[in-house]
């Protein structure tokens, strides 16, 4: 594939545009709506949690940064309780993007926790339904 067809991120380096078109198809989202206003990190209640803000989850995806995103604490942070989607001015669901780049990332059968990383002490007292919800969303 040739350079022209490659968009250069901010700090020069080649981007994948299969990424943002895989994230989009699985997101549905339109990852232009976001003007990066900052809404929906104002109004994260796991922000302070993640290693980067939603919008710059936005604009990373953008530019097709994939492993950078994977690679980060954020989108598994992510709970999807769509506060951000309820304050966006221009409509976008911020968490169907998460779960797009979490299933993507789950594709390559990469597991981000298992029941072995889960104390005994821990599995005793969670309830059951969430063991398996969270290993349901952090493994592949």
């Amino acid at each position: 594939m040739g350079n022209e067809t490659m968009p250069l991120s901010i700090s020069g380096r080649r981007t994948d545009s299969e990424f943002v078109r895989k994230v989009r198809e699985l997101g549905g989202e339109n990852l232009h709506l976001c003007y990066q206003c900052g809404m929906c990190s104002g109004s994260c209640p796991a922000a302070s949690h993640m290693d980067f803000s939603p919008r710059h989850v936005i604009e990373m995806a953008r530019l097709g940064l994939h492993e950078e995103i994977v690679d980060s604490k954020t989108v598994w942070v992510c709970a999807s309780c769509l506060a951000c989607t309820v304050v966006c001015p221009r409509g976008f669901d911020l968490s169907r993007l998460m779960e797009a780049i979490r299933l993507l990332a789950l594709r390559k059968r990469a597991d981000h926790v298992g029941p072995e990383d889960i104390s005994v002490e821990e599995r005793g007292e969670l309830p059951q339904i969430a063991l398996v919800s969270g290993l349901r969303k952090f493994s592949g």
